[in-house]
């Protein structure tokens, strides 16, 4: 079985030198490798951050790869990580090694960034029509003949642009045939059109059909019984099209996948089980947001949002420096837009009793403090955030802490 991923590259990235381009980190850190930093183990907070500064919590990392890879086991799912949350190849490497069986990406551009790290097996959960991306995973799929892609597929039209483009490629195009759902993004939005989409797949000489993909979430967030009942219907339908194209599949074992970071434990209700004889189904989750949790969406909505061991943890803090009190109950911190996600709901305190913030500007927030809330000027406070993707991708170089706030490693990432 070919590797996942070329573990010898990423643990090279620990080797490189340390500079002015990586926000936050103390400038006496320039010059020093991040193994270096990490045989040192300092305390971050007395090393001279220059905030704000975002971390991530060694134990609490593990602690969601444990609780997500044992729930896959127990559930009889697969999973794929969206790569995208984090695009750090450290962190997607310990989750192959908790025994995830691919990553998942959005983009080609992605997909690039997960092969210059030997990542063998990539689910692109998106549809592919531009003729420079897919002449590059054609090269990329000649070059070297383990290395596996699936991508989405949900027009006609999308299967003949595909098909001219990979003319002489010297493999097919492995593709899912997708499901959508009125109102939300991409993906067939009848029975019907899902068939001719297959049909016309297994006409084209470079494109495979090996199964169905979907996205139960594309229509947002909600827990409620009304949208919980609306997901499950959904994700009927996308059984209903593994099993009516039973005999239309161009491979013996079948994918199956949706599963985002809110209703995953749907997916392993509906589509695991039951298929029809002789069939052989694989249905792989891609949830990505589980590795680090959050203090908002995923706290309020992921299935394993419970305290405790059999939960979830939140383990992404940003840390801010409050910069000014220029009124009553106002703290004004140096955080904004540039630091923080806000595009799910805004960063929440962690170290005050009463306080929120109430809106944020590129490079400052407004923290409203209540009656029982004291900071002055200089202090430091924790935020938790809400939705990672979006932190994730304002900083490229993020410190992990241990129980003691000591760095023990340096995570890089690549948006």
């Amino acid at each position: 079985m070919p590797s996942l991923i070329d573990h010898a590259a990423v643990a090279a990235l620990a080797n490189q030198p340390l500079d002015w381009r990586f926000k936050g980190l103390p400038a006496e850190w320039w010059g020093a490798t991040p193994a270096q930093i990490r045989g040192r183990a300092p305390d971050l907070f007395s090393s001279g951050m220059v905030g704000p500064v975002c971390v991530l919590h060694a134990s609490a990392l593990t602690h969601n790869l444990v609780t997500m890879a044992r729930w896959c086991r127990r559930r009889g799912v697969d999973l794929a990580p969206h790569a995208k949350t984090h695009m750090a190849p450290a962190l997607l490497a310990r989750q192959l090694d908790a025994g995830a069986i691919a990553a998942t990406a959005a983009t080609v551009s992605q997909v690039r960034v997960l092969r210059a790290f030997g990542v063998g097996s990539v689910l692109l959960a998106n549809e592919v029509v531009d003729p420079a991306g897919l002449a590059w995973l054609a090269r990329e799929m000649a070059a070297d003949p383990d290395f596996r892609v699936v991508c989405w597929v949900d027009s006609v039209r999308g299967v003949e642009l595909m098909s001219t483009a990979l003319t002489g490629s010297a493999r097919p195009l492995d593709v899912c045939v997708e499901v959508g759902m009125a109102g939300g993004r991409t993906g067939c939005r009848t029975a019907a059109e899902v068939d001719a989409v297959a049909r016309a797949v297994t006409a084209s000489a470079q494109l495979r059909l090996v199964g169905v993909a979907g996205y139960e979430a594309a229509r947002g967030h909600d827990v409620t019984a009304e949208a919980l009942a609306v997901v499950t219907g959904y994700l009927t339908e996308m059984r209903d099209a593994v099993v009516r194209l039973a005999d239309v599949f161009e491979t013996e074992e079948v994918l199956v996948t949706a599963g985002g970071s809110t209703y995953f434990d749907l997916v392993a209700d509906v589509l695991t089980g039951g298929w029809p004889a002789g069939s052989t189904v694989r249905t792989v989750l891609r949830s990505g947001c589980y590795l680090t949790h959050d203090d908002g969406l995923y706290d309020r909505t992921s299935p394993l949002r419970d305290a405790g061991t059999s939960g979830l943890t939140a383990a992404m803090s940003v840390w801010a420096q409050v910069v000014s009190r220029p009124e009553d109950g106002l703290a004004v911190l140096g955080m904004g837009r540039r630091d923080v996600s806000f595009d799910q709901g805004l960063p929440v305190p962690k170290t005050l009793r009463e306080a929120h913030i109430t809106k944020l500007n590129d490079q400052h927030a407004y923290l409203q403090l209540g009656a029982s809330d004291h900071v002055q000027v200089g202090d430091w406070l924790r935020f938790g955030v809400s939705h990672p993707c979006t932190t994730f991708d304002k900083w490229p170089l993020i410190p992990v802490l241990d129980d003691d706030n000591r760095v023990v490693d340096l995570v890089r990432t690549y948006f």
